[in-house]
């Protein structure tokens, strides 16, 4: 029988664990030698992935290294794709826990190291990024242990193994200073230091943890085999979360090879495998034996902070650029996300408008650009958060939240977080740098992200994660400025945008096409301006007295689309299609917009 290891990687966003898998895959010839030198991350393979430099989704792959097999899970750093992790460490034994050797660890590491630790994972300890000018690495296995302490680990989990590196510079060694020529070190220690899944036997057990799909087979189940053996043809029991069971059989296995999948007769205890021709199960749900079902606890998966309201597309621009712009095809694309999606909850609320929750806004507007990129049109609310009642009291849910910038900016940070109800927590100096920690409600990280970056001239790192329900914190000062609304339908003249600079920013550039009740700009005082940014220079015969000036424009203010859903006020709507983003009113006449003001 083969020897096994299962191990999850995990890590706060941007300490490099996806270089570091595809790292691990080079060493193990997984691929063609010529195909390793092309810059990109193996891993992340989606678009998405590669432009924003995060994972999104985990990924399972596993190499051969001295005639063991290592199941290597990839897990996302960023809190709003928790759900992912938590999920996913359920099927490793270990976990390679890695840290940037300048920062040390940060919230989403202290959240992911303490589901580990709660789980009885032996953790590796990997200090990455020892080749930056200003690393501390001793310093940061200090801050590792004392975070290890502080989350109750037990005597053999605070026995962990150190090992020093750069994943980018593809070593890894027992001393920070002496750079060794590849990663050996750190799979030996992988395959020393890491139990071997224990061999239950009995009746087959198996909890689904993940989800795969293909167009052609349908939902495919992905877990690790908890007891016993699966075969291919097998009758077996789905034990459903909510109590009930159902008979199936298992069309086709397969287990994971190196990138891939193959196929295989029989999966047994311990290995992480995929199961094929199940139709009706979910994630948590057990597959186990036909004759004796004994369920495996479920997992318990955070709930949704955040929702939006979609809808469809009805603007006067609608179907000039998208292939699925009615309610119909949105409909199919949203139960088809909620397939694989664990964290998403998706309501329909009347006629062609569904509100959907998530984690986050980052979450939400990731399955909004995916769906844009598919060639989808659809309009988009205001964020809102999600409140519960607990014991008669609002409450509403509150995020951990940690700056880290250069000492001359820690009080206008302090300051801007106070006022959208932060609480100051912590404080701490790490050389010219400040790491101030806050617990703050959900709807005040809405639009902060932009300021703090504005205040702090791009210097800060800001990292929030779910912390709990609080009782609600009291109302927030939002976005002070009105808009600048399209009078008309038209193209947008400089001629008209330069005699309208000093009322505020332009969004748009001249020879841009623009619809009535389109917001074109922000408004230098809190009230909306109605505009006409059509208007062209009347020509006469007449010559002109005064030197006509040529019009000087100001570059417009490009938004992001996560910039775009925190900006938008109650009344607003972002339009998103697969080659353009426009914000405007929800109603578009500027009469019925006055009219519906008053009532």
């Amino acid at each position: 029988m083969q020897k096994l290891r299962n191990i999850a990687i995990i890590a706060h966003v941007d300490h490099g664990k996806t270089t570091l898998v595809d790292k691990m895959i080079m060493q193990s010839h997984v691929l063609r030698d010529n195909a390793k030198n092309s810059g990109e991350l193996i891993l992340d393979n989606n678009d998405l992935e590669r432009e924003r430099g995060i994972t999104i989704l985990s990924k399972n792959v596993s190499i051969n290294y001295k005639g063991v097999k290592i199941n290597i899970i990839d897990t996302p750093g960023h809190s709003d794709f928790g759900g992912e992790v938590e999920r996913v460490l359920n099927m490793a034994d270990g976990c390679i826990l890695l840290v940037d050797a300048f920062e040390g660890p940060m919230p989403q590491t202290r959240f992911v190291l303490q589901k580990a630790l709660q789980i009885g994972l032996k953790p590796v300890v990997v200090v990455n990024k020892v080749d930056k000018p200003n690393c501390r690495p001793e310093e940061v296995y200090e801050m590792v242990f004392d975070l290890m302490c502080a989350l109750d680990a037990t005597e053999e989990q605070l026995d962990f193994p150190v090992v020093y590196g750069s994943a980018k510079n593809n070593w890894m060694g027992e001393d920070w200073q002496q750079p060794t020529t590849d990663i050996t070190y750190l799979l030996d220690k992988i395959v020393e230091v890491i139990p071997a899944p224990q061999r239950l036997d009995g009746t087959p057990q198996m909890l689904i943890t993940s989800l795969d799909y293909s167009n052609y087979t349908g939902r495919i189940a992905v877990g690790r085999v908890h007891r016993g053996t699966l075969r291919e043809g097998m009758t077996v029991t789905i034990a459903h979360r909510d109590g009930s069971m159902e008979k199936t059989r298992i069309k086709e296995l397969d287990v994971f090879e190196g990138m891939g999948r193959k196929k295989t007769d029989a999966v047994e205890s311990g290995d992480i495998c995929a199961v094929i021709g199940l139709d009706n199960f979910e994630i948590g749900d057990t597959i186990c034996d036909a004759e004796a079902p004994e369920a495996l606890p479920p997992i318990a998966i955070d709930e949704p902070t955040m929702s939006m309201l979609f809808t469809i597309n009805d603007s006067p621009f609608f179907g000039k650029e998208g292939k699925y712009c009615t309610s119909r095809h949105i409909q199919e694309r949203l139960d088809k996300e909620l397939e694989k999606n664990l964290a998403l909850r998706v309501r329909t609320e009347g006629d062609n408008r569904w509100v959907v929750s998530g984690r986050g806004v980052l979450h939400l507007s990731v399955l909004i650009e995916t769906m844009r990129r598919e060639g989808y049109e659809l309009q988009v609310g205001q964020p809102q958060v999600i409140y519960k009642t607990i014991d008669n009291v609002r409450c509403e849910p509150v995020e951990e939240l940690t700056i880290n910038v250069p000492e001359e900016f820690a009080s206008k940070m302090i300051d801007m977080v106070t006022r959208r109800k932060g609480e100051l927590t912590s404080m701490e100096n790490r050389g010219d740098r400040v790491d101030i920690e806050f617990d703050i409600p959900s709807r005040g990280i809405i639009g902060l992200r932009t300021n703090v970056l504005t205040a702090s001239q791009g210097e800060a790192i800001m990292a929030h994660r779910f912390k709990e329900y609080q009782p609600f914190k009291g109302d927030i000062q939002r976005r002070t400025n009105g808009s600048m609304i399209a009078l008309e339908g038209g193209t947008a003249y400089a001629y008209a945008i330069d005699h309208l600079q000093d009322r505020g920013k332009f969004f748009i550039s001249p020879g841009d096409e623009v619809y009535a009740g389109q917001v074109v700009g922000e408004h230098v005082h809190e009230n909306d301006l109605v505009v006409n940014v059509t208007k062209a220079k009347q020509l006469t015969n007449m010559r002109a007295s005064g030197a006509d000036d040529k019009a000087r424009i100001i570059p417009p203010v490009i938004f992001s689309l996560e910039e775009a859903l925190e900006y938008i006020k109650e009344d607003e709507y972002v339009e998103v299609t697969p080659k353009s983003m426009r914000m405007r009113k929800v109603i578009l006449d500027h009469t019925a917009r006055k009219r519906a003001g008053r009532d």
